[in-house]
């Protein structure tokens, strides 16, 4: 059986777990009360709510980019507005549902993929952001290497530009992704599948039928 590597900061018992991010968090000042409804686009940023007192927020519902994030949020005991379809731009359609003089609260990484809070703001929309984490490439991933003909699974546009930082992507290597932002840090002419949700157990799902 080919091997799966799965690079990603979660684990999966069928693959070769790479942690891809050290993640660094941060506790700014909030007052959650002066906003409607959270944004939350990641675990990373439902550790960072972990620091402060959860009688701050728990009111507050979030609105998750993914059901992962949402399942994330569920955790400490939130309660989930609504959830995208796995990318931030999709947020967008979700956030102009709403009156304009909503307040929401989106709790980012110092980088980021999308700019969809900035488009919702060029369009009257509040969108305030918070950075409450910062990610750094893994040494684990930084020194880790595929075997020849392996499937690797990338779950975040990080996650390929830290494997690719020391490696390359051969032809002979089965690539998926979780979904289209990821797939667009890919270098040219680079085959890949992207799976059928966004979430690792369809990475897994589909590598078992590649």
């Amino acid at each position: 059986m080919k091997k799966i590597y799965l690079f990603s900061t979660s684990s999966h018992p069928e693959a070769i777990s790479i942690n891809s991010l050290e993640i660094k968090l941060f506790k700014p000042d909030i007052n959650f009360s002066d906003y409607d409804y959270m944004i939350i686009t990641s675990k990373q940023a439902v550790n960072a709510l972990k620091q402060y007192e959860t009688s701050e927020f728990l009111d507050k519902k979030a609105l998750c980019v993914s059901k992962q994030s949402a399942l994330s949020y569920e955790d400490i005991d939130g309660k989930v507005l609504a959830v995208g379809g796995g990318y931030g731009d999709n947020l967008i359609d979700t956030i102009q549902n709403y009156p304009k003089d909503t307040k929401w609260l989106y709790l980012r990484a110092t980088k980021v993929a999308s700019d969809f809070a900035t488009i919702c703001n060029n369009n009257g929309y509040n969108v305030s952001e918070k950075i409450v984490y910062e990610s750094d490439c893994s040494s684990e991933i930084l020194k880790s290497s595929a075997t020849k003909g392996a499937t690797l699974i990338f779950t975040s546009p990080s996650s390929v530009q830290c494997y690719l930082k020391n490696n390359t992507i051969s032809p002979f290597e089965n690539i998926i992704v979780i979904g289209k932002t990821t797939a667009k840090m890919l270098p040219e002419n680079i085959n890949y599948h992207i799976a059928n949700e966004t979430d690792i157990q369809s990475c897994i799902d589909l590598a078992h039928k590649l």
